[in-house]
Formats: C-alpha cells, structure tokens, sequence
C-alpha cells in the first residue's frame, strides 16, 4: 500500500507555496475529477480547466486519460485509476501530490450502470455497480481526505472540497434500474456523513445531481448506450425504437433538453465557491426532479 503520510508531509510543505497561475475563479486550485477521459466527466474536467483549474485526469483508461489531458493542456495530468481497487485509489491521490503538489477539490465522478429488473440483474452485477458507485466514493473521500487534512493543519486558513457527481436517481426511485439507484442513494448518505466528519477540517462535501446527459456515451452508445439498455428492457412502455426512447426521456425535463457538463460544472463551481452550504445534493435536472 502507498505511504501516504509521505504525500500528506509534502502537501503540507507546500500548501502555503502555491501560487495562482492561470486566470479564472479556480486559479492555482488542484482538481481532480474521476472518470474524467470522456463523456460527462471529460466535459466537467474541461471547464474547470477554463477556470484555471490544475486538472488530474483519472480513468480506468489510461490512453484516453492522457489524451485528454494533452489536449487540455500544461496544467492537466492524467493517470489510471480503478476506483473500486483502494490501493489505485491510493496511488492516484499520491500521484496528484506528486504532480501538483496538492490537492484542493476532488470530484468522485466515474460511474457505471446497468438496468434491469429483479428477474434478470445477476448479483453479480448489482454488486459490480455499487462497487464503482457507492463503494468507491468512499475510498475517494477517505484518501482525498488524508491529505486535506494535511493542508488544513499546516494553514489552518486553506479550505477545500470534496463533490460526489451523484444523480437524479440519487434524488428519486428509478424503474427497473435499482441497482444504479440504490448506489446514489447511498451516495447521498455518505455525502451527508461525511460532510458531519469533515466540516471541522475545513472540508466541505456535496452531491451535484444531475439530469440525464443524453448526447454523451453512457446514453448514447449504439450498442451498450442506455438508450438501447432501456428499450431492451422494456422500460418505457410501447416504445419500440431507439429514437422513441430518447424523446420519451427529453420530454421529462421542462426545458426539454439533456443536462449538459458545463450545467454541472456551475453547480460544481457552487458548491466551492459557497463558503456556508455543506452535505447537499443539489439537484440540476431542468426541473425534472424538484426537492420537497
């Protein structure tokens, strides 16, 4: 297992060096956001970047990650990560310390799903899911946290956060797709939970729920896409296309559009940049999901 007292000291050493060098509301901030080599977490980490965001690209994907990263730019990095192993996760946050001398804002994004009802979802699968989706934020938060810390202690003036990309699903039930609902729901409590542990180190944890990003691979793939998942399933009733599957899900939304990363990324941008608001789940859904 990775030292990470070692990377804790370093990122102490260094929390009062760190200089801004880019223009924007994130300027010499440290971001790392998880499953970040494409779709929605490649657009997150994109405009945190514009931003002045020091971005770690962090994905199972290592080839991807990089490529993304170049095209970023100098102050982007990547690395593998599998979110669901503790000692990747360990070592992804000892790389960002090693590259950035720090940490500020980790984004636990990366995220897998897989509909189906009680018949056919395999134990298997409903355990893989929540793996990557309830477990791994946990180990996110515990090592992110570590060096947190770290950074607090030696300027007791430092703050930072750590964000869970939840879901709408996190916010409500989802037909005959619990098993990525149940995940986000936990989420959501371990949001909270942590948010309580944390707030004394000046940390603040939040949730950003989104809607669904309809134009990104999750949604769209054409052969394992949750469009073509849902239609399989029989989720909505009738439809016998692709296409009648996506207009039934866009007609959910008031603004009748798919959420998109840079909504997100305002909501993500919120949750740092408010100093007095901590263990939320904030929902952007275009109105699809409204708290109570």
């Amino acid at each position: 297992m990775i030292d990470m007292g070692k990377w804790e000291r370093i990122a102490a050493q260094h929390i009062r060096l760190r200089k801004a060098d880019a223009p924007g509301r994130l300027s010499g901030r440290v971001v790392v956001v998880t499953g970040s080599a494409q779709g929605f977490g490649r657009g997150i980490a994109e405009e945190l970047y514009k931003e002045g965001a020091r971005v770690l690209i962090a994905d199972l994907n290592e080839p991807l990650a990089r490529e993304a990263a170049q095209a970023l730019g100098e102050r982007a990095a990547a690395c593998a990560v599998n979110v669901a192993d503790e000692e990747s996760v360990a070592n992804m946050v000892a790389q960002c310390v090693e590259r950035f001398h720090g940490l500020d804002l980790f984004i636990s994004n990366a995220g897998v799903l897989k509909a189906g009802g009680l018949e056919e979802m395999e134990l298997k699968d409903f355990e893989f899911v929540t793996r990557v989706n309830y477990t791994a934020f946990f180990l996110c938060a515990r090592y992110a946290a570590r060096v947190m810390k770290a950074q607090r202690q030696a300027d007791p003036e430092w703050t930072g956060d750590i964000v869970q990309i939840n879901s709408k699903s996190g916010l409500q039930g989802s037909n005959r797709n619990f098993a990525y609902a149940g995940g986000k729901f936990g989420g959501v409590g371990l949001t909270q939970s942590f948010a309580m542990e944390l707030a004394p180190f000046g940390i603040k944890v939040n949730a950003v729920c989104p809607g669904n990003y309809y134009d990104g691979p999750l949604w769209s793939d054409p052969e394992k896409g949750l469009f073509v998942q849902y239609l399989k399933a029989g989720k909505v009733p009738g439809a016998r296309t692709v296409e009648e599957v996506r207009r039934f899900y866009l007609d959910k939304s008031l603004i009748k559009r798919g959420c998109l990363p840079s909504d997100v990324a305002k909501a993500v941008l919120y949750c740092v940049e408010q100093q007095y608001e901590t263990g939320q789940a904030i929902p952007v859904t275009g109105g699809q999901v409204m708290l109570k």
